[in-house]
């Protein structure tokens, strides 16, 4: 599962998938460029992203500094030496929520399909369980099948659903408010 060499503080998990190399590593501010043109791809798309625009890359370089400063994760998925996807951990801002993380992930189309999410969900968890986190949250559309179905497989549960949340292409679809716990698998 999880190669003891990512205790290391730069926290690198390297693996083959696809027939590449590939790295999870700490974003850094020289990823912004294939970062933001990788989403404004996902944005085009319109389908499972919660942004309508992209970071300039003078935004993205602060943000990814940002999220180290406030000792949360902003995970690089790096295949053939180009960032493809990420993986995010927000911890929750007040004191009485940095036990918490809030999750965001994508994957570029390039990066799809080949074991890449399973990597990143044990990168996520191995991540928040080195720094004492408790829960990790996250919202996914009821449509996305592939993204539940992998959350779930990691012990993701759900806490509530938003019916009707979000609007595109002329249809409405659920918002599933999900949640991993470190401690108590089933609150």
């Amino acid at each position: 599962m999880i190669n003891p060499a990512m205790e290391t503080e730069r926290f690198t998990l390297e693996f083959f998938a696809g027939g590449s190399k590939v790295f999870l590593r700490p974003a850094v501010k020289e990823d912004a460029f294939d970062i933001i043109e990788n989403v404004e791809e996902i944005i085009q798309k319109g389908r499972y992203l919660q942004k309508e625009r992209v970071r300039t890359i003078e935004e993205e370089q602060a943000f990814i500094e940002e999220m180290k400063q406030k000792d949360n994760m902003y995970t690089a998925v790096e295949v053939d030496g180009r960032v493809v996807g990420i993986a995010r951990l927000i911890r929750g801002e007040l004191k009485m929520k940095r036990h918490t993380a809030f999750f965001r992930t994508w994957l570029s189309n390039s990066a799809q399909g080949i074991g890449l999410g399973n990597k990143m969900m044990d990168y996520t968890i191995h991540w928040g369980k080195l720094h004492g986190l408790h829960k990790i949250c996250l919202t996914v559309f009821a449509a996305n099948k592939i993204a539940r179905q992998l959350y779930e497989k990691y012990g993701f549960v759900v806490e509530g659903v938003q019916k009707q949340q979000v609007y595109f292409n002329g249809e409405y679809d659920d918002e599933i408010m999900m949640a991993y716990f470190y401690n108590n698998p089933t609150p």
